[in-house]
């Protein structure tokens, strides 16, 4: 930094200098340097700040949220000398700080001032909403005024309600009343009805009322009990009926009349009601920060600007005061004013002079080379390094020139080259306690969250005793990332292999070397060995049709001698059915009764009879012969008994010693195959594979059953063995399948246990639980393995039992068995549940299992007597049919068992003597209030709880010993082993060492794994120890903080940007310790960034109460800037409020203005989302719409091929995604999401409460009998687009009418005044031509206003235009709707996000560029048949009719090819030469200024997917695609066939020659790379009639806005080749533009 002058001369001589500046600038004020200000605001009304911290705190602990509510309405009487809004924000920040430990009170202080709860309010806007309509009964209510609003039209209620719904709008106040109740049969608006009503609730709670849903973001009071009828509250803390109806539903759940639910909403009209405080932020827009603006300097080579008399701006509100602390050219202005005040103007005026002159236009290259590491050693020896960085990176052209002066110190520079031998230079990482973040999707909202996140974990840990140093540890460890193959041991006499490659003689010509596999093979290839390497083993039911499907595929490639080892193990359906309604046993007596019907077990019979007498081979030929017998038959239905009995006689026959047909009499009274046949079933319900209903085994790992899942096994499958055999573990005489199965073999599959990623299994945290001593979990007593007892468990399986319930006593003994089986690593925990009307019995047997489980757990018998008790229980008292065993026998039986296992029946005597029913009762109701409180778990429900994993079991789910001990191996591998090591080795301190028991380093270690399964992180991570820090690191320690950053940052990249602002935020707010390795790039040749960049401000009080602004001091004058936001991925954004050009920002135009403002706005998040369909190509061409339950249908999409990927506009709400009416519902249903189910469901509820957005993964499966059937049906005509009416056939014929809403894209184009067809359109008749174009900056709107003006002029039929609504300015967006109206078209604004997955541009220009051409498919609605694009500078001479109607001979696409006749230009034609000749190969190469889309054919051709597929192969290559809107859609005309149209439908100057005008049915003003004439000097000088219809475009602009025009412009000045290029400039990239 450099230093301010200290000698009474030198000032002077400063003085003297700045007053010579003075006086010798004749324009100094005009010179003064100017200023930006951007702000974001949301489109829905402010949320009060109030509601918000409620919501903030409820986030962090859910009782928080009532305590805030409580020490609020204390606050409510106190009297307060002021209640400004910076007053009141600081009462309400300290109120929710005052709950919450230090560290925690910061994080939630920003997120108060960054209104990150804002989105949860409007959710509750949307059902607060729906609550009031929902009831007919309340419509006289709310549709009384308040405060004299004005009623709606009936006709346009239904198109309100959909935008109120989509906008996240505030519900009016019903009849100004600013709170109700609602139980879902009625809704209360005075506490006297609500008091009448708790009189009896669950009498007026009758069949014909739902009750209404409770979502888990929903607030439930912690005294409301489970099962009790719901009452909601709708109202706001800060107004008085709001306390009033608080106070009696608090009094009401405590009583256990009501579950009491708030959902906090400030209806409009209340904000005078809500107190003091409670409005504050509801009053006013809500301006949102975390995002980034862009200043970028901007090519302007062409000269593309409008030249239109720059607008005076209204100041929005006084900006920013400009901070004179900062260094400029090494003076720091405040202290030199400090010390001579009188000289203000001067010094200033000689600050203004440094700072209009520090943009340098020119760098040598010798002084780029070492500009990276010029800037990491400003930064490392600054006084504060992350704002040195901040301060260099947002305005690097402004520092540039002085950092390139500086001396470099080497060992600097040696320390980056060194580290970048073990990192690329310029590559940037950054690692949140250790695991990594995906530095490109990271943004202020998201890092906010994960810090959150980490603090709260910390916070909870330091409760535990935890030392600070095992905290950082605990947080900083990566959980193991390798995934755990958990093989299915299905070893057993059940398993039937058709072959044996080492030993059957068909294989005995293959090698036998088991190292033959680690040979090159060709792609594909496969290896041909004698071992049995591959055990291919298929588990079905011989009487499906997948079964029977997949036996003929196992004998096809048998047959065809397939290096595999084929078996299969068979079960019978019906039968594993009646096993899972006998709780897993097999039910002997049905099974007497009704042998005879069960086909399955009838093959199974016949089939083991065949092996056993004929060989494996006849026997597969059986099942085989089943199928065909069956398919002759001509029945697509399961095979009859005549079936099984035919293929069987056809079998053996060849073969029999005597008639098959008594061999079958035999066979069905032979008991031994039928015994063979009930235990394959039952070995398979153990297994738990009944449940997949077909599927493979390939060496224990379980896949799906098809032949391509088969071969994608066999390729996995591989590279696992070949590691083994090269590393010597696996030699030719090894079982490969014995040593997989021990290693990681499994006895037991269960999908819910094993999630294989496609559902997140369900996690709680136990902390708080351990922590409370009046908590059910402090006091619990677990039972263990024989001899375990004193041993650390770190697996805890907590199992809750409804004591009347069948499958809750089944848990239960299966728990109990698995315990007897033996487990070293686990301890089980019993919670009881039990309702009202617990008979006596039921009582007994739990308080005696409390007793045994805490007294005699240590003693040998105790397992084997809990096993007996329970099932004299269950026999005697669940299962008897007659009269129930008295309690007096139960506790006789207690005693008998006691004295046979070990235990002292004595103690039963006492301890049951003076038992207590209404003490256990009331113990029973706490842990059911528990298990619904911190488990989520519904009365009744059983559940297994593994270390904080919850597992519900429904209705038809058995739980097995095998399933505890699966969930132990898999939870102990993935999430506890690692944390118990850091847990073992911990000094404890402050502890009494008599309570360092296993049981409390248990009680700890389950604790943690289930506050870490809560987690939601990366598992990956990079060792940045290993690069050095001594001399290019930033290293900022703090050892009391719980937070650690480490990241490798290149300071001058578009990445470090961002990460220098957010780290700076998290800096001031969070305190972290850093550790930061800078990593420019070593040698560069050009400037790394030609822009300015900041990140919103939080600096200041004014912007917590007003919302935080970018705001950028001090710009360039006479530079062109052009602005982009950098906003979160979900964020779709639009300017609002922009008087100047943001495409073409000249601040020295800015005349008296000193700073230009511009305000933008959240218009919608992206919903997105992934569909996929099983063992298939994602469903193409599928719609969705998403809605509420009123109303389903409020937006639509389709789903595009790449990677099954769609989305939507939506806001904030509780939301439905359902299959779209016609073909897309016809043929297919949505699957259940959860664990691994295979039900169907018809809608999928997504909830959307906060900023981030959401990423939706569906699968979708074909319907019973339409799997066969194909969505999209391709048009027989090719010329389909001129005779479509009436043609059925088409693909989206059901959907013409329906789509008109397509994708949430578009915003609606008013048709009821301003864009329908009355005006100006009298004269046009016919089918609609619809006109596409996309424009940005003023310059180019002024061109667009002249091409519609040209189109219609010119044009017979009526016509629609669509805008791509991203770019356009707010003036634009205020005129088209008058323009529509006076000359008679319509338009659409149409927009759609870019997808995440696709390679992203970063230049604006090449971003519209883009938006051209990669999604047609899905920006327009399906029922759009076609399209035109035409340029938006492009003047149009005929009659577009012609054009639309053209027959395209079934092309999708339409363009015309490149004139040749102008031969000046043959130097610049590049599609003649080189690669462009090569590839092309005598197809012409097309202009994209006009072309056609014919939208049917278009998706039909899946053309959209395959131009993505080619963009993200080319766009990776910067040189590649240089003019992609055009280079795209020519460089895959191979696949994506082009109709070249007539040449005169498009000429330009640059390459057509002046011959050909004449018949020219188009112009365009094509950018000349000889002259590089700018547009409008072009435009005026080529196109004659251009001036005039200028003119005219501007009048009736000027009059819509209120301003003046002069009719006669000044003449352009004559042409000259633009002088030496400014090293800011980019490359030539649009020398071949269009735009």
């Amino acid at each position: 930094m450099g230093t301010p002058c200290r000698s009474g001369f030198c000032f002077l001589i400063l003085v003297l200098v700045c007053i010579c500046l003075c006086g010798h600038s004749v324009s100094a004020e005009n010179r003064r340097p100017k200023n930006v200000q951007v702000a974001l605001r949301a489109k829905w009304s402010g949320t009060p700040l109030l509601l918000e911290a409620g919501e903030l705190l409820s986030k962090e602990w859910k009782d928080h949220f009532w305590d805030f509510i409580e020490s609020w309405h204390q606050s409510m009487n106190e009297d307060s000398d002021s209640n400004t809004a910076k007053d009141c924000l600081r009462k309400i920040a300290n109120y929710g700080k005052s709950l919450l430990s230090e560290t925690l009170a910061s994080v939630f202080e920003f997120s108060l001032t960054l209104r990150s709860a804002s989105p949860r309010l409007v959710l509750y806007r949307q059902l607060a909403d729906e609550s009031l309509s929902s009831f007919p009964l309340a419509d006289d209510i709310s549709s009384n005024p308040v405060d004299g609003g004005i009623p709606e039209p009936n006709e346009t209620t239904n198109v309100k309600k959909s935008e109120l719904f989509l906008l996240g709008m505030n519900p009016r106040s019903p009849g100004k009343r600013c709170c109700w109740i609602d139980t879902g049969g009625s809704l209360f608006f005075d506490v006297a009805e609500l008091l009448l009503w708790l009189q009896s609730p669950n009498v007026a709670a009758d069949d014909t009322f739902q009750q209404p849903e409770i979502f888990e973001f929903d607030h439930v009071h912690p005294d409301s009990t489970a099962g009790s009828p719901i009452a909601i509250l709708y109202g706001a803390i800060g107004t008085e009926c709001f306390k009033e109806f608080h106070l009696t539903l608090v009094e009401a759940a405590k009583m256990g009349k009501v579950k009491y639910v708030v959902r906090p909403v400030l209806p409009s009209g209340c904000e005078s009601k809500s107190g003091p405080c409670g409005a504050i932020g509801a009053e006013e827009p809500l301006n949102l920060g975390g995002y980034g603006v862009e200043l970028a300097l901007k090519n302007m080579e062409y000269k593309a600007m409008d030249d239109t008399t720059i607008k005076k701006g209204v100041t929005l509100e006084d900006p920013h005061t400009e901070d004179l602390s900062q260094e400029v050219r090494g003076f720091i202005f405040s202290k030199i004013l400090e010390r001579k005040p009188e000289l203000t103007s001067e010094i200033m005026a000689f600050r203004d002079y440094l700072l209009s002159s520090t943009v340098s236009d020119t760098l040598d290259v010798w002084e780029l080379k070492d500009l990276g590491h010029q800037t990491a050693q400003r930064i490392v020896h600054a006084s504060d390094p992350l704002q040195s960085m901040q301060e260099i990176n947002q305005n690097f052209p402004s520092v540039v020139s002085s950092l390139s002066r500086m001396k470099l110190n080497d060992s600097i520079k040696d320390e980056i080259i060194a580290n970048q031998r073990m990192i690329p230079a310029g590559k940037s990482l950054m690692a949140l306690n250790g695991a990594l973040i995906n530095i490109e999707d990271i943004d202020l909202y998201l890092l906010v969250d994960m810090v959150h996140q980490e603090l709260s974990l910390a916070d909870q840990y330091s409760k535990l005793k935890i030392p600070l140093n095992t905290v950082k540890k605990l947080l900083s460890v990566v959980p193991p990332s390798e995934s755990f193959t958990f093989r299915v041991d299905f070893r057993s006499p059940h398993v039937y292999y058709i072959n044996n490659l080492e030993e059957d003689s068909m294989y005995k010509r293959w090698r036998s070397n088991i190292n033959e596999l680690l040979m090159p093979v060709f792609p594909g290839q496969l290896r041909y060995i004698r071992k049995n390497i591959f055990h291919a083993v298929y588990v079905l039911d011989p009487a499906s049709l997948r079964g029977m499907e997949t036996i003929d595929m196992i004998i096809s490639l048998f047959e065809n001698n397939l290096p595999l080892r084929f078996g299969v193990i068979m079960y019978s359906a019906k039968l594993i059915e009646k096993i899972e309604a006998n709780d897993g046993e097999l039910p002997l007596a049905q099974l007497e009764d009704d042998s005879g019907e069960d086909i399955s077990s009838l093959i199974i019979r016949l089939f083991i009879y065949i092996k056993e007498h004929h060989g494996a081979l006849m026997a597969f030929q059986f099942l085989s012969n089943v199928n065909k017998l069956r398919l002759d038959s001509s029945t697509d239905d399961i095979p009859e008994r005549y079936h099984v009995e035919g293929a069987f006689v056809e079998t053996i026959l060849p073969n029999a010693k005597s008639p098959p047909q008594e061999t079958l009499l035999k066979l069905e009274k032979e008991q031994a195959l039928n015994e063979l046949s009930q235990e394959s079933s039952m070995f398979v319900f153990k297994l738990g594979l009944a449940k997949l209903e077909c599927c493979l085994l390939m060496n224990g790992l379980v896949h799906e059953s098809s032949e391509e899942a088969l071969m994608n096994a066999m390729n996995d499958e591989l590279p696992r063995i070949q590691e083994q055999v090269y590393f010597g573990h696996i030699n030719s005489h090894t079982d490969i399948l014995d040593k997989f199965l021990l290693e990681s073999g499994i006895q037991r599959y269960n999908p819910k246990i094993i999630a294989d990623g496609k559902v997140k299994p369900k996690f709680v945290s136990l902390s708080a639980s351990i922590l409370g001593k009046e908590s059910v979990l402090y006091d619990i007593s677990y039972l263990h393995s024989p001899e375990t007892m004193d041993d650390l468990k770190p697996v805890t399986h907590l199992l809750a039992i409804g004591i009347t319930s069948k499958k809750g006593m089944k848990l239960l003994r299966e728990g109990i068995h698995y315990l007897i089986d033996g487990s070293k690593n686990a301890r089980i925990g019993v919670l009881f549940t039990a309702n009202e009307d617990t008979n006596l019995p039921s009582l007994y047997f739990v308080k005696v299992f409390e007793i045994t489980a805490s007294s005699y757990s240590h003693k040998k018998g105790v397992l084997r007597f809990l096993d007996q008790f329970c099932s004299f229980y269950e026999r005697e008292y669940m299962l008897a049919s007659g009269v129930t065993a008295s309690t007096q026998e139960l506790i006789d039986k207690v005693f008998e068992l006691a004295d046979a296992n070990g235990l002292p029946s004595k103690g039963y005597e006492s301890a049951l003597s003076g038992f207590s029913t209404s003490k256990l009762k009331t113990h029973l109701n706490k842990v059911t209030q528990f298990l619904y409180k911190q488990l989520g778990l519904e009365y009744g429900v059983n559940a297994v709880i593994t270390n904080g994993r919850v597992i519900q079991l429904l209705d038809g789910n058995t739980f097995l010993s095998h399933d505890l001990h699966l969930l132990e191996s898999l939870e102990l591998k993935q999430r506890i082993k690692h944390l118990v090591d850091i847990i073992e080795d911990v000094k404890w301190e402050g502890i009494d060492p008599d309570m360092l028991t296993s049981k409390f380093i248990s009680d700890i270690v389950m604790a943690i794994s289930s506050s870490m399964g809560l987690r939601d992180r990366s598992s990956e991570s990079a060792r940045f120890e290993i690069l050095s820090a001594e001399y290019s690191a930033v290293v900022l320690q703090n050892d009391h903080s719980s937070i650690h950053i480490d990241a490798v940052i290149d300071p001058l990249s578009p990445s470090g940007q961002k990460l220098s602002s957010l780290l700076r935020i998290l800096s001031k707010y969070v305190q972290p310790s850093m550790r930061l390795v800078l990593n420019p790039m070593s040698s560069l040749v050009d400037l790394p960034l030609k822009n300015y960049y900041r990140y919103d401000d939080f600096s200041s009080t004014d912007r917590i109460v007003h919302g935080p602004k970018a705001f950028f001091a001090n710009m360039p004058l006479s530079k062109t800037l052009t602005m982009n936001l950098d906003v979160p991925e979900p964020w779709l954004v639009e300017p609002v409020v922009a008087v100047h050009d943001l495409d073409n920002i000249l601040l020295e135009n800015l005349a008296d203005t000193r700073t230009l403002q511009a305000v933008f706005e959240l218009e919608a998040l992206v919903l997105t989302g992934h569909c996929s369909e099983k063992d298939h190509e994602p469903p193409r061409g599928l719609q969705l719409i998403l809605g509420t339950k009123s109303s389903p249908h409020l937006v639509d999409t389709l789903v595009m091929a790449n990677l099954g990927y769609w989305q939507m506009k939506v806001f904030p709400g509780v939301w439905y995604l359902q299959l779209a009416p016609g073909r897309s519902s016809e043929l297919y249903v949505m699957k259940e999401d959860a664990d691994g189910s295979q039900e169907t469901t018809l809608s999928k509820r997504i909830t959307i409460n906060d900023l981030r957005g959401t990423l939706v993964r569906m699968e979708v499966v074909k319907k019973k009998g339409k799997e066969h059937e194909k969505l999209l049906v391709p048009s027989d005509d090719d010329n389909h687009s001129t005779n479509k009416e009436g043609n059925q056939n088409g693909w989206n014929s059901n959907f013409l009418k329906w789509a008109s809403g397509f994708i949430g894209g578009k915003d609606q184009s008013k048709k009821d005044e301003s864009t329908s067809v009355e005006t100006g359109n009298v004269g046009r008749r016919g089918k609609t031509i619809n006109i596409f174009s996309v424009a940005s900056g003023h310059l180019y709107e002024r061109f667009l206003k002249i091409m519609i003006l040209t189109v219609l002029k010119n044009t017979q039929r009526p016509v629609k235009f669509w805008f791509i609504k991203n770019y356009l300015s707010p003036q634009f967006k205020d005129v088209i709707p008058h323009m529509a109206r006076e000359y008679g078209f319509e338009y659409e604004l149409i927009t759609y996000k870019w997808p995440t997955w696709l390679h992203k541009q970063k230049e604006k220009q090449r971003i519209i560029w883009a938006y051209k051409i990669l999604f047609l498919d899905v920006i327009f609605p399906l029922a759009l048949e076609k399209v035109i694009f035409v340029d938006a500078d492009q003047i149009v001479r005929a009659d577009m009719g012609e054009l639309y109607d053209m027959d395209l001979r079934g092309r999708p696409l339409a363009y015309t090819p490149f004139c040749d006749n102008n031969k000046e230009m043959d130097g610049y034609r590049f599609w003649k030469q080189g690669f462009w000749n090569d590839h092309l190969r005598g197809r012409p190469y097309h202009i994209s200024a006009l072309y056609v889309v014919d939208l049917v054919k278009f998706r039909e051709t899946a053309a959209g997917d395959q131009l993505r597929v080619f963009y993200e192969t080319l766009s990776k290559d910067p040189n590649s695609l240089s003019n992609l809107d055009q280079d795209l859609p020519n460089y895959a005309q191979h696949m994506v066939p082009i109709f070249s149209l007539p040449q005169e439908w498009l000429w330009c100057e640059s390459w057509c020659g002046n011959a050909t005008k004449s018949k020219a049915k188009t112009i365009d003003l094509c950018n000349n790379p000889m002259t590089k004439e700018p547009k409008l000097q072009g435009a005026k000088r080529i196109v004659a009639e251009w001036p005039d219809l200028d003119l005219e475009a501007r009048q009736f602009t000027a009059k819509i806005l209120g301003e003046n025009v002069e009719p006669q412009e000044h003449a352009a000045p004559p042409f000259q080749t633009p002088d030496k290029i400014s090293d800011f400039s980019s490359e030539d990239e649009e020398s071949r533009a269009e735009l």
